[in-house]
């Protein structure tokens, strides 16, 4: 028998140590204690009453050389990171059941640790939840719910299709119906085909949709999803800022687009929270414009629209700037008439009023501010009377995506609801567009504006532009490189 040397035996066992240590090295969020996905788990019994069970499936795994992300609804109900998982919620015995998949050994060898059945203790210590069993068993338990002994529990389960990062559900919705619009394109949606399956397998089951009973939990933010929404819109703010500094003649949109991104992973973002709007002179025009290929021209205004996809919550805030460095008197009649209108929408929003409350208002301080102004284009005087009477100023919930779930229309806004307060006015005559973007946090007494760091007074814009910005300090490099 051969004697194996004593270092190279060291050298096995120390691997060995050190693969088994990675291994056993999880992730697993720490921006919420398991108390508070009790509590929202909680909220679902009490919503669904006492003969009704939820179902909640989550992310499938990525295809690609993305990093997975988790379902919004997922994450929100367990913080679990774990693509083809399930939530069983039984309201008879008020008791919640995570279904995994089984260890990949192979796969962790070579990303790491993923929480799988096999970590079922570790598990119900970190989420709170009663029971983790392998997704095997799953179709056993949903006949175990009362399929034996009639009558069967309605089952609720989310239709509205699923938030995974840079999408949002109004852009989920018409992306499907751009997709049906196509005869060649059969996919239906992800959960069409789940609600499908279980009335295939267990017609007994009356589904219905529980995507409104989330969407109005997720409507009011809790303390800690406030702090967290809080901190990606600070990593928004000093994107736009960075960018600000960055802005010169020449510089080319995506440029302004990669120092923010540097901001954003620089503070612990794993990236966007939707794609970067970012538009030079007539570019600005359209409200989504994306594709960021032009150079930035002197005397133009560049429009920036960007937040971070920050531990599963993001942000939305929007500025525009003068590529220069210096407004046009013309500009500065027109962006001081943006910024008091954002000041006249925040001093009336508060808990008890409404959206149309709060719009009306300001358009009467609007009114009375015009009185005496002068515009020197007629084209200019008339965009500022119609924003007046536009009532898309007081627009969309912010939170776990940029156009988050739930209602702030029609209805009397309460403490924890978060949305952006968006003053726009079109000049069509000159394909141009102005506007200012800001995230409002109703709060007991008021309000909060939770963007209000980011240089909004032009001349707190113009001094910061006048600093280096990080596309000056290292600029892009010549390519192709000479050999």
């Amino acid at each position: 028998m051969r004697k194996i040397p004593i270092a190279s035996l060291m050298v096995v066992l120390i691997a060995l140590t050190i693969e088994t240590s990675a291994q056993e090295k999880h992730y697993y969020q720490t921006d919420f204690p398991k108390e508070e996905f009790a509590k929202r788990r909680a909220t679902i019994f009490e919503k669904i009453g006492n003969d009704a069970i939820a179902l909640i499936q989550s992310a499938r795994d990525v295809d690609d050389f993305n990093v997975f992300r988790q379902t919004n609804t997922f994450y929100y109900l367990s913080g679990l990171e774990t693509p083809h998982s399930y939530l069983l919620l039984n309201s008879r015995n008020k008791r919640t059941t995570l279904y995994l998949p089984h260890r990949d050994e192979g796969r962790e060898r070579s990303e790491g640790k993923i929480l799988s059945v096999e970590d079922a203790e570790l598990i119900k210590s970190l989420t709170g939840i009663d029971q983790v069993k392998a997704v095997r068993y799953l179709a056993n338990d949903l006949v175990g719910t009362g399929l034996i002994r009639p009558p069967a529990p309605v089952l609720y389960t989310p239709l509205s299709p699923a938030e995974t990062g840079t999408d949002s559900r109004d852009t989920r919705l018409h992306g499907q119906a751009r997709a049906f619009s196509d005869p060649w394109d059969d996919e239906t949606s992800k959960e069409a085909r789940f609600a499908a399956l279980i009335k295939e397998r267990n017609p007994q089951f009356e589904i219905k949709d529980l995507s409104p009973i989330l969407d109005e939990m997720r409507l009011i933010k809790s303390e800690k999803e406030i702090e967290v929404i809080r901190k990606a819109t600070e990593i928004a703010g000093l994107a736009i800022i960075e960018a600000m500094k960055s802005t010169k003649p020449g510089v080319y949109e995506y440029q302004l687009d990669a120092a923010a991104r540097y901001v954003f992973h620089l503070n612990g973002a794993r990236g966007d929270g939707y794609a970067s709007i970012i538009g030079g002179g007539t570019n600005a025009f359209m409200g989504h414009y994306f594709r960021k290929t032009d150079q930035l021209k002197s005397g133009d205004l560049v429009l920036m629209d960007y937040a971070p996809d920050y531990h599963y919550y993001t942000s939305d805030v929007t500025r525009m700037w003068p590529v220069s460095g210096k407004y046009t008197e013309a500009q500065k009649k027109l962006c001081e008439y943006i910024l008091a209108y954002r000041d006249a929408l925040f001093k009336y929003v508060k808990p008890g009023v409404t959206s149309n409350e709060v719009l009306a208002s300001a358009a009467k301080d609007m009114e009375k501010y015009l009185e005496g102004k002068s515009f020197d284009n007629p084209n200019h005087l008339k965009a500022v009377q119609e924003g007046i009477k536009f009532r898309g100023h007081f627009q969309h919930p912010v939170g776990m995506a940029v156009h988050d779930v739930g209602r702030v229309h029609g209805v009397p806004l309460r403490p924890g609801m978060i949305f952006t307060i968006d003053p726009m006015i079109w000049i069509r005559e000159e394909q141009l567009y102005i506007r200012i973007e800001d995230v409002a946090l109703v709060t007991e007494d008021g309000v909060e504006n939770l963007s209000a760091f980011v240089p909004s007074a032009l001349s707190d814009i113009e001094r910061t532009m006048k600093k280096k910005g990080l596309v000056q300090f290292h600029p892009a490099t010549q390519l192709p490189l000479k050999k």
